[in-house]
């Protein structure tokens, strides 16, 4: 029997591997599946609630390492990883996204000579001041399997370099999971809870640190707040780290003041899926919503100077609206005037990524 351990660390990664759980589990006699999760999210709402909505097993391994700054997080992920590959001895590591989580374990598993396989692998923004890229590239440039989620991926790795025979192009595991739980989706009662009617108002998630961690950041990302709240409601489930730095700023009161500015807790996923699905529009810095709004036709305006989703921008619905509010701003109007970019489903986007990824596994394992 074989043994590969799926690490998990933050929010998007459960998205990513619980589709490749449900894939391995008939060939539990061939291949023992083990589930890691760094505890790099390790509040309730950002973690426990995803892996019982996602139908996700339990971890079989909690590191709980927490926060910190990139450094310190790593080096933590590391030193507990380490231990864990040398007492388990797994024949290959299978990572998810761009996290700390991602990149730690990689580098931990590639230095004790165990294969590492990447889903997500080859997405570049080009953009090296975002630690997500460095993230991409180092993981990438150590993996022995790279599985894809659209060409531009593939056309990247090529220009590195890449030979063919580590990549393959097989589908979006996020999108299993959105079309997995979408009919269970529909029957959350976020709507109802919030008073929220259906295309009457925008869902906005803003984290990156590039947009929220000043002041001046912040202050600019009111003021949008202020001047859409004339024209639709504004939900907006906020991340932890936009609450701690608009606490820090003392600016939650100007937030509060604005009459149709809904800000709540951080949602589950089937909650956050049902909200983004009924919206007007959403207004994210997000790179996986970029995703999921392109599957859903649900017009999505990126505030963010870059993507490493170019195909969310070349067949889907997104708007790469850069980070100057005028321009952000006059993206939400244009969709406001009903102004719709019409938008298609990528190739392989169709549910069955994860098969994919299970029968390059099978294959490259020889079980």
């Amino acid at each position: 029997m074989k043994k590969v351990i799926s690490v998990v660390g933050a929010r998007p990664n459960f998205m990513k591997v619980a589709p490749l759980c449900r894939a391995l589990a008939p060939h539990a006699r061939e291949i023992k599946h083990v589930l890691l999760h760094t505890g790099q999210h390790y509040d309730t709402a950002m973690s426990q609630v995803f892996f019982d909505e996602l139908e996700l097993p339990a971890p079989d391994i909690y590191l709980g390492v927490g926060s910190g700054s990139h450094g310190e997080q790593t080096a933590r992920i590391m030193a507990e990883f380490e231990k864990v590959c040398v007492n388990e001895k797994p024949d290959m590591v299978l990572v998810v996204g761009d996290v700390n989580s991602t990149l730690a374990c990689s580098i931990d598993a590639a230095k004790l000579n165990i294969p590492v396989a990447h889903i997500e692998a080859g997405l570049r923004s080009f953009d090296r001041t975002m630690p997500e890229e460095i993230n991409r590239i180092v993981t990438d440039s150590i993996s022995s399997l790279l599985f894809v989620t659209e060409q531009s991926g593939i056309d990247n790795l090529r220009n590195e370099g890449v030979g063919e025979r580590k990549m393959f192009l097989v589908g979006n595991t996020m999108i299993d999971t959105l079309l997995h739980l979408k009919p269970k989706a529909q029957q959350s009662k976020i709507l109802e809870r919030y008073g929220l009617e259906k295309h009457s108002y925008c869902v906005v998630t803003l984290h990156r640190p590039s947009n929220v961690d000043t002041k001046e950041g912040l202050k600019n990302i009111l003021e949008l707040f202020e001047k859409l709240a004339e024209h639709i409601s504004v939900f907006f489930p906020m991340h932890p780290r936009t609450k701690k730095m608009l606490e820090s700023f003392g600016m939650e009161a100007r937030a509060q003041a604005i009459e149709r500015l809904l800000i709540v807790e951080p949602l589950g996923y089937l909650d956050f899926l049902r909200a983004m699905e009924s919206a007007t529009f959403v207004l994210t810095d997000s790179g996986g919503i970029q995703e999921e709004t392109t599957l859903l036709g649900v017009p999505c305006i990126t505030m963010r100077e870059n993507t490493e989703r170019p195909v969310t921008v070349e067949k889907g619905t997104n708007i790469l609206a850069g980070t100057d509010m005028k321009n952000v701003f006059a993206a939400c109007e244009n969709v406001l005037c009903g102004h719709i970019k019409p938008g298609s489903v990528p190739p392989l986007w169709d549910g069955r990524a994860a098969e994919r990824i299970k029968n390059v596994l099978l294959q490259q394992l020889s079980v």
